[in-house]
């Protein structure tokens, strides 16, 4: 926790921590600086600096990463892919809406949450065909419609055509999802064969 800074190193503080990481949102600034949510608001504002929704589509707008992905269209990526490094890591943001969630409770339904996940997933694996084998899955806590998610995914093994990939789904800053899943690469003979 950062306390007695002047308003304007304060300033200049927030601007290298969002440069650094687009998706802070204020209310975590404001628990790293411990000052106020509002003064923390106040300062971007002064700054000219977004609020986190928007920093997140101009990062998306940015980044033509669909254009690097080999094992999925860019229709069948569940979210916007923000970033990818093939074969090692992405990240992908999903705006959840009234229509994914349960009706009494607005609760996201727990699908949505994994399809973004394993679509990412599987994104980020450098092949043509890439299949889900095993996922070993841990929902943390209700995501509520309207709430934005952020999925990172890194491989963290690969042996041969096996991938184990580790995701995790963020909302505020809080993690909601977290996944491990094994990611088979099929290659191109197995596909003719099957033709």
């Amino acid at each position: 926790m950062i306390r007695n800074l002047s308003k304007l190193e304060r300033q200049k503080r927030i601007k290298e921590y969002i440069s650094k990481d687009p998706f802070l949102s204020d209310k975590k600034l404001a628990e790293l600086f411990n000052f106020s949510v509002q003064t923390i608001r106040l300062d971007r504002l002064e700054m000219g600096i977004p609020e986190m929704r928007k920093r997140i589509v101009q990062v998306a707008k940015n980044t033509p990463s669909t254009d690097k992905v080999k094992s999925l269209k860019k229709e069948e990526i569940i979210g916007e892919l923000i970033d990818i490094e093939l074969g090692k890591n992405g990240i992908a943001i999903l705006k959840t809406t009234k229509d994914m969630a349960f009706g009494r409770t607005g609760i996201i339904r727990s699908h949505y949450i994994f399809s973004l996940a394993d679509s990412l997933a599987i994104s980020i694996i450098d092949t043509e065909v890439a299949l889900t084998g095993i996922a070993r899955l841990s929902y943390k806590k209700p995501v509520y419609a309207g709430e934005t998610l952020v999925a990172k995914a890194r491989v963290a093994r690969n042996r041969g055509n096996k991938y184990l990939v580790s995701v995790h789904v963020k909302s505020d800053q809080k993690e909601v999802f977290t996944g491990k899943l094994v990611i088979f690469s099929v290659n191109d003979k197995v596909k003719k064969e099957k033709a």
